[in-house]
Protein backbone atom coordinates (compact mmCIF):
# COMPACT_ATOMS: atom_id res chain seq x y z
CA UNK A 1 0.00 0.00 0.00
CA UNK A 2 2.99 2.14 0.28
CA UNK A 3 3.68 2.71 -3.46
CA UNK A 4 0.04 3.06 -3.78
CA UNK A 5 0.32 5.82 -1.47
CA UNK A 6 3.13 7.77 -2.97
CA UNK A 7 1.95 7.17 -6.56
CA UNK A 8 -1.61 8.70 -5.21
CA UNK A 9 -0.02 11.97 -3.33
CA UNK A 10 2.57 11.94 -6.75
CA UNK A 11 -0.56 12.24 -9.35
CA UNK A 12 -2.44 14.14 -6.95
CA UNK A 13 -0.26 17.25 -6.79
CA UNK A 14 0.31 16.96 -10.53
CA UNK A 15 -3.15 17.04 -11.14
CA UNK A 16 -3.46 19.95 -8.27
CA UNK A 17 -1.20 21.98 -10.16
CA UNK A 18 -1.83 21.47 -13.48
CA UNK A 19 -5.21 22.03 -13.38
CA UNK A 20 -4.35 25.46 -11.26
CA UNK A 21 -1.49 26.09 -14.54
CA UNK A 22 -4.46 25.72 -17.15
CA UNK A 23 -6.97 27.71 -15.23
CA UNK A 24 -4.60 30.72 -14.19
CA UNK A 25 -2.42 31.12 -16.88
CA UNK A 26 -3.11 29.06 -20.51
CA UNK A 27 -6.50 29.71 -20.49
CA UNK A 28 -6.33 33.49 -19.51
CA UNK A 29 -3.67 34.32 -21.98
CA UNK A 30 -5.25 32.17 -25.00
CA UNK A 31 -8.65 34.25 -24.32
CA UNK A 32 -7.72 37.38 -22.93
CA UNK A 33 -8.23 39.22 -26.68
CA UNK A 34 -12.07 38.28 -26.29
CA UNK A 35 -12.71 40.94 -23.10
CA UNK A 36 -9.55 42.82 -23.70
CA UNK A 37 -8.11 43.09 -27.07
CA UNK A 38 -5.91 46.10 -26.67
CA UNK A 39 -4.04 44.07 -24.30
CA UNK A 40 -2.88 40.86 -26.01
CA UNK A 41 -4.37 41.13 -29.41
CA UNK A 42 -5.09 37.68 -31.22
CA UNK A 43 -2.78 35.95 -32.73
CA UNK A 44 -0.01 37.52 -30.71
CA UNK A 45 2.81 35.29 -29.18
CA UNK A 46 1.01 35.35 -25.41
CA UNK A 47 -2.29 34.38 -27.10
CA UNK A 48 -0.40 31.71 -29.29
CA UNK A 49 1.29 30.78 -25.65
CA UNK A 50 -1.83 30.56 -24.32
CA UNK A 51 -3.40 28.34 -26.55
CA UNK A 52 -0.37 25.88 -26.77
CA UNK A 53 -0.40 25.72 -22.47
CA UNK A 54 -3.78 24.23 -23.16
CA UNK A 55 -3.12 21.83 -25.79
CA UNK A 56 -0.23 20.65 -24.48
CA UNK A 57 -1.19 20.70 -20.92
CA UNK A 58 -4.84 20.28 -20.95
CA UNK A 59 -4.22 17.06 -22.76
CA UNK A 60 -1.25 15.76 -20.33
CA UNK A 61 -3.41 16.76 -17.63
CA UNK A 62 -6.12 14.79 -18.98
CA UNK A 63 -4.70 11.71 -19.38
CA UNK A 64 -2.44 12.15 -15.79
CA UNK A 65 -5.76 12.82 -13.96
CA UNK A 66 -7.07 9.34 -15.56
CA UNK A 67 -3.79 7.54 -14.00
CA UNK A 68 -4.87 9.64 -10.32
CA UNK A 69 -7.93 8.15 -10.78
CA UNK A 70 -7.21 4.49 -11.17
CA UNK A 71 -4.25 4.85 -8.73
CA UNK A 72 -7.33 7.18 -6.54
CA UNK A 73 -9.43 4.47 -6.85
CA UNK A 74 -7.09 1.18 -5.92
CA UNK A 75 -6.06 3.02 -2.91
CA UNK A 76 -9.71 3.55 -1.56
CA UNK A 77 -9.95 -0.11 -2.34
CA UNK A 78 -7.29 -1.30 -0.62
CA UNK A 79 -7.55 1.52 2.48
CA UNK A 80 -11.49 0.50 2.28
CA UNK A 81 -12.74 4.06 2.47
CA UNK A 82 -16.52 4.51 2.51
CA UNK A 83 -18.38 4.99 -1.13
CA UNK A 84 -18.68 8.96 -0.26
CA UNK A 85 -15.34 9.70 0.88
CA UNK A 86 -14.10 7.75 -2.27
CA UNK A 87 -16.33 9.81 -4.82
CA UNK A 88 -15.34 13.02 -2.97
CA UNK A 89 -11.62 12.19 -3.64
CA UNK A 90 -11.84 11.47 -6.67
CA UNK A 91 -14.25 14.22 -7.85
CA UNK A 92 -11.67 17.10 -6.18
CA UNK A 93 -9.13 16.12 -8.13
CA UNK A 94 -11.23 18.31 -10.36
CA UNK A 95 -11.75 21.36 -8.99
CA UNK A 96 -8.40 23.78 -8.23
CA UNK A 97 -7.10 24.50 -4.81
CA UNK A 98 -9.89 21.86 -2.95
CA UNK A 99 -7.75 18.66 -4.69
CA UNK A 100 -4.69 19.56 -2.38
CA UNK A 101 -7.57 19.38 0.40
CA UNK A 102 -8.70 16.17 -0.50
CA UNK A 103 -5.22 14.90 -0.82
CA UNK A 104 -4.37 15.84 2.26
CA UNK A 105 -7.67 14.57 3.86
CA UNK A 106 -6.78 11.09 1.69
CA UNK A 107 -3.77 10.92 3.23
CA UNK A 108 -4.68 12.24 6.69
CA UNK A 109 -7.35 8.87 6.72
CA UNK A 110 -4.50 6.24 5.20
CA UNK A 111 -2.04 6.91 7.60
CA UNK A 112 -4.65 7.01 10.73
CA UNK A 113 -6.31 3.74 9.08
CA UNK A 114 -2.38 2.37 8.85
CA UNK A 115 -0.28 3.73 11.33
CA UNK A 116 2.60 1.40 9.81
CA UNK A 117 2.56 4.17 7.35
CA UNK A 118 2.83 7.21 9.14
CA UNK A 119 6.58 6.45 9.63
CA UNK A 120 9.02 7.87 7.72
CA UNK A 121 9.51 11.74 7.23
CA UNK A 122 7.00 14.37 5.96
CA UNK A 123 7.00 15.70 2.53
CA UNK A 124 5.47 19.19 1.25
CA UNK A 125 2.38 17.65 -0.27
CA UNK A 126 1.55 16.10 3.72
CA UNK A 127 2.28 19.43 4.98
CA UNK A 128 -0.36 21.02 3.04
Amino acid sequence: MKNLLIAYRVLATVVGLSIITLLLVGVPLEHVHNVWPSVLPQGTTGQKLGTHIDMVLGTAHGFIYMGFLFVAFGLSRLAKWGIPFTVITLLCGTVPILSFWAEFRAIRKVKADFPELAGGHETSAAVR
